[in-house]
């Protein structure tokens, strides 16, 4: 990958933390985890395409205040982005966060072992626009990965 694309991906990514904040309540663990679990059952019931349209709306029911969905393929393709949906179709592999930590491969990775889990890394915070850390829970569900994460306060 070019130093130029990654670039543009890691801007993208930035400014879909600051597409979702909201001066209220935030969201938590179980919240995010909650989230994931409602995608996956909504994907049982009404097929890939359809949770992939959902999660990409920015007003869509898988949205809750700074919790979102993102989606992967098992390749680290974004399929759906609730906070931008300009991510669909990037290669999220190669995507750092503010100590380096390749954190999507590390989801990818817990997804082919376990199947579910979190992963922890630092992230822009869009409340405070500062970098903190933040867990993201995943879940396997068919061939893609759904993902939602928390920032610990």
């Amino acid at each position: 990958m070019n130093a130029v694309f990654k670039s543009v991906v890691t801007g993208l990514v930035l400014m879909a933390g600051q597409a979702v904040g909201h001066a209220g309540e935030r969201g938590s663990a179980q919240e995010a985890t909650a989230l994931v679990q409602r995608a996956a059952a909504y994907m049982k019931a009404n097929g890939k395409d359809r949770l992939l349209a959902e999660a990409s709306k920015q007003k869509g029911q898988f949205i809750d205040r700074d919790l979102y969905l993102s989606v992967y393929d098992m390749n680290g393709k974004v399929l759906a982005h609730g906070a931008n949906a300009r991510l669909v179709g990037i290669d999220a592999t190669q995507v750092r966060d503010a100590d380096q930590k390749y954190f999507v491969q590390e989801i990818l990775s817990r997804a082919r072992t376990a199947g579910t889990g979190w992963v922890d890394y630092k992230w822009v915070d869009p409340v405070s626009k500062k970098i903190e850390d933040k867990a993201t829970y995943l879940l396997k569900s068919g061939d893609v990965v759904i993902a939602s994460g928390y920032y610990k306060q």
